[in-house]
């Protein structure tokens, strides 16, 4: 009888699921989807004091992976809104993305820009990602509130949804 001794190590890399850092879209191609007309995306630093940090931990947990970068995207001197890039946790990894606010502080898209977990690449599906479209800080950008789920990717959208009505919060927060 043959000895099948190298047929289980085998089986098991087969069966491992494969993480892959895949980047859906750069942060100049998502900016330029989103303010089509901006002529200059200009930085925003952020300077955020104590107050600042437990009024967002209050809005959103956890709290982002890191502070987000932010742009004003402008039209020559007309100012078109607001433009962050920000990482929330998925299941085990980030998730890169990017939230478009117009000038008035409502949600004009979001974009996946980077996924890495082996499941719940589905949110970014257009249909997924349009349910915040419009929304604003008096929204309450909840998950199985007013953002739907999908089912085997909880943990991506509710820490996008999260990370969205963060980012809401901070636009408040952000000189003018």
């Amino acid at each position: 009888m043959a000895s099948n001794w190298h047929a289980l190590p085998l089986a098991a890399l087969l069966a491992a699921p494969v993480v892959q850092a895949v980047e859906y879209l750069g942060v100049q191609a998502a900016q330029k989807l989103a303010f089509p007309e901006a002529t200059a995306f200009v930085p925003v630093p952020l300077a955020l004091d104590a107050d600042a940090r437990t009024q967002l931990d209050a809005v959103a947990r956890p709290p982002g992976a890191r502070d987000p970068k932010v742009w004003r995207a402008l039209a020559g001197s007309r100012t078109l809104g607001t433009f962050f890039v920000d990482a929330v946790i998925g299941k085990q990894d980030y998730i890169v993305y990017a939230l478009a606010l117009d000038a008035s502080g409502r949600v004009l898209r979001l974009e996946v820009l980077e996924y890495r977990e082996t499941h719940g690449w589905e949110i970014r599906n257009e249909r997924w990602r349009a349910q915040f479209t419009g929304k604003s800080a008096s929204d309450a950008v909840r998950l199985n509130d007013d953002i739907a789920n999908i089912s085997g990717a909880t943990l991506s959208c509710r820490h996008v949804s999260d990370g969205v009505r963060r980012l809401l919060a901070l636009h408040a927060l952000l000189p003018a």
